[in-house]
């Protein structure tokens, strides 16, 4: 199918895209669109892509057993001789059921991207763009980045023999992640700056130099990003749940996922459209502010803190396209606090479902949607979990510890979080010792 490119403002459409992504005539963000659909008429029949996609599950071939190229009639083309994958998406839709007690839902699910290869969903995103790259002949890509990003793009660029790039803020960044990157081959660039200024520098970059950006401003990213709702609908029965709560950072993934829904609701492959809902961190919610405080006619950058690294960004690239997806569905946002954000990874956890911080802010901002009244408790919801859990391992260790939270009281975090932390006991080498501890656990 031949898909242009739009700009998401002026509703310009060039045959391609500067190097650094934006629309040449107002500086804004591009997409793709696909003039050619026929919605639920012949190839586009809805039956006919269900079954194609269900029979591929069984294939051989390297791109159907891509949970993203599985779906690829709903994607620009690209040749097959230019895709770079590592098998990345088919990742597991989980029941919650301790999550949905407490967060006072009748049925709770996760769709858990951190199972994808590098484990976060930036790898459904990164096999499209990185393949969009290796097509045109790039030698080199590059990215700017928290974690996950660069450890996606290296491994991506790893895969497909090209050179990658890394520019990483200096201090407050996930050692595990970073390890990834420079494993994968990566020149990784630590900068005196934050996640923006790291921005600011890899826009100079392209501009003069031959190098492909592949941060979400890049309409392939998203392209790859949104089969996450496609894969998510067909292990749903094609029938929508009532919510879908995702976390908010560079929002290219709130992006991508709503684009996703739309285009499945014109395509008529659901009947109707889930309410998509963005959760923020409170130290890293711009987006928060923009829609709560400015109605979404503007947004005002900040300096993000927040100790969930992936979400630690002040000035989100596609807050525009996120507020559409907002609109266009029904969602709300919402932030959330930092203890607010520990105690659901640690209770994610007691799913026996590990993820990372930045993913946790999906069942905090639940709770609060569900004291507000947005959520009922007969509503089925999903939420989108987007890294795993060995990506911030300090984080988890320094919670059950007990020293995670400075400038905080210990009333207060003991009051709401003593009960879920788990911090190894030190004991002496003896039965009885272990026994001991054991009663005292109050377990079996």
């Amino acid at each position: 199918m031949k898909a242009r490119l739009r700009c998401i403002v002026c509703g310009a459409t060039p045959d391609s895209a500067a190097a650094d992504f934006r629309c040449a005539a107002c500086g804004d963000l591009l997409e793709f669109i696909f003039p050619g659909w026929a919605p639920g008429a012949g190839a586009f029949e809805p039956a006919v892509l269900k079954a194609l996609w269900l029979a591929r599950r069984t294939s051989r071939d390297a791109l159907d057993q891509s949970g993203v190229w599985r779906f690829r009639e709903l994607l620009p083309h690209i040749p097959a001789e230019n895709a770079i994958t590592l098998r990345e998406g088919n990742t597991p839709l989980y029941d919650m059921p301790r999550c949905a007690r407490v967060a006072g839902v009748d049925h709770l699910q996760a769709k858990h991207q951190g199972m994808n290869p590098t484990a976060s969903f930036k790898d459904t995103g990164m096999t499209f763009a990185a393949s969009s790259a290796h097509e045109k002949k790039f030698k080199w890509v590059a990215c700017a980045s928290t974690g996950n990003t660069s450890a996606s793009m290296a491994a991506y660029a790893a895969r497909g023999e090209m050179h990658s790039l890394v520019l990483i803020p200096d201090g407050k960044i996930s050692w595990g992640k970073l390890s990834q990157s420079l494993d994968y081959g990566a020149l990784t660039c630590q900068l005196r700056t934050d996640f923006d200024g790291c921005v600011r520098i890899l826009n100079e970059l392209v501009r003069q130099k031959p190098v492909y950006l592949l941060n979400s401003v890049n309409p392939y990213r998203i392209e790859g990003q949104k089969t996450a709702g496609i894969e998510l609908m067909e292990q749903l029965g094609w029938e929508p749940p009532d919510h879908i709560i995702v976390p908010g950072g560079n929002l290219g993934n709130s992006s991508a996922i709503g684009k996703a829904l739309i285009e499945m609701h014109e395509l008529k492959l659901i009947s109707r459209l889930p309410k998509l809902s963005i959760i923020q961190a409170e130290g890293a919610n711009p987006f928060y502010r923009s829609v709560k405080e400015f109605g979404g006619k503007k947004l005002e950058p900040m300096t993000a803190d927040t100790l969930a690294t992936a979400i630690r960004i002040g000035n989100p690239a596609s807050w525009k396209k996120a507020l559409r997806v907002l609109q266009a569905t029904g969602g709300e946002v919402e932030e959330v606090s930092e203890i607010e954000i520990a105690i659901a990874k640690a209770e994610i956890g007691a799913d026996g479902i590990g993820c990372e911080p930045a993913s946790a802010v999906t069942l905090a901002g639940l709770k609060k949607l569900r004291q507000r009244g947005f959520v009922q408790a007969r509503e089925s919801v999903v939420l989108i979990l987007t890294g795993y859990l060995l990506k911030d391992p300090d984080f988890t260790i320094k919670f059950h510890r007990g020293d995670l939270f400075e400038g905080v009281s210990d009333e207060v975090v003991g009051a709401q979080a003593k009960h879920l932390q788990r911090g190894p006991v030190v004991l002496d080498a003896t039965l009885g010792a272990v026994i001991a501890a054991l009663d005292a656990a109050g377990r079996p």
